[in-house]
């Protein structure tokens, strides 16, 4: 048992990170790549990527060995009901020397496996997007949010952003004197915090920087918030507060009242010792307070658990999922 092997990929956005494991938790191999997502990039790049790390991670092992993978991305539905963006993902496996099956998951699936071995429970992602995913035997049940900048993603990155730049633009239609957060938005935006004798051309100006932008590029403003509130600005306080009853309310969405199953919470602004991880804890704790709460992890390695649940020879997942995936 200790010389089959399993392999898992954690597919982005910006990058491709793959892990191939023995059943005894052993390391073999590791890659990787730039960004494999076939959403953002296209197929026939993503699989290039995808071909990459896996090259790299197989290096040194036999591919023979390797008896199961899993790939996790953003998007898996739209891969799998698209028989040219597959068919590339298969060229790539096949490329890599690997005769396995694989099978791909949601990448909110694999940040749940990343952060717990139950069979049920809850997975609430906070990035550049937002969305909360209710798990039953480890399969992607019900859904909330992740509706896009345009519809929802309430509590992510681009809410903070955007969030921001009306509290800003709000100031100064007003002609009062930005407060810090509003202060370092507007440097990061304009390059400067001198506002103009007239404000109303500062409003513009800051209005020209953000629509002539991609709208998702407010996201990049997230980290200004985060930091304005952990040095206890008001105003950032405040959407670090108001962000995370919108992901509660989000995950409450599918999520029963007395549910006790565990919460994995996933992504850059909840994953780590950031106000608004701190603050979306308190909510879960205020409405879910038999919930075990955890961080998502290692999403290749918690890919190549899931893979390995395909295996015959398997009759522990928990036991397992505490040899493969590292605690966060």
């Amino acid at each position: 048992m200790s010389d089959t092997v399993v392999v898992g990929l954690d597919v982005g956005g910006t990058s491709t990170r793959a892990t191939a494991l023995t059943l005894d938790g052993r390391r073999v191999g590791s890659g990787r790549a730039g960004g494999g997502n076939p959403t953002s990039h296209g197929a026939e790049r993503a699989a290039d990527e995808l071909r990459a790390a896996l090259r790299a991670t197989l290096a040194d092992i036999d591919p023979a060995t390797v008896r199961a993978g899993v790939i996790g991305l953003a998007g898996a539905a739209r891969l799998l009901a698209d028989p040219a963006g597959r068919a590339a993902f298969d060229r790539a496996w096949h490329d890599a020397g690997l005769r396995c099956p694989y099978a791909v998951h949601g990448d909110a699936l694999v940040a749940y496996a990343s952060g717990t071995a139950s069979p049920h429970g809850t997975v609430l992602i906070a990035g550049t997007g937002a969305i909360a995913a209710a798990v039953r035997d480890l399969r992607l049940d019900r859904v909330a949010d992740g509706h896009g900048w345009l519809l929802g993603d309430a509590g992510s990155g681009f809410w903070l952003g955007r969030e921001a730049v009306r509290r800003l633009l709000a100031d100064l239609d007003r002609a009062r004197t930005p407060g810090p957060l509003g202060t370092r938005v507007l440097t990061s935006l304009l390059g400067s915090a001198e506002i103009a004798p007239r404000p109303r051309n500062t409003v513009d100006a800051l209005v020209q920087a953000v629509t002539r932008r991609p709208p998702v590029e407010l996201a990049r403003l997230a980290p200004l918030v985060v930091d304005a509130a952990g040095d206890g600005e008001p105003v950032a306080t405040a959407l670090i507060a108001d962000a995370a009853a919108h992901l509660a309310e989000s995950a409450a969405r599918i999520r029963p009242v007395a549910a006790v199953e565990p919460v994995v919470l996933g992504g850059g602004l909840l994953t780590g010792d950031t106000p608004l991880g701190v603050a979306v804890r308190a909510e879960v704790a205020a409405r879910w307070p038999d919930a075990d709460v955890s961080t998502a992890g290692d999403g290749a390695a918690a890919a190549a658990w899931l893979a390995a649940l395909a295996l015959p020879e398997v009759i522990d997942p928990e036991a397992l999922h505490a040899l493969l995936v590292p605690t966060p």
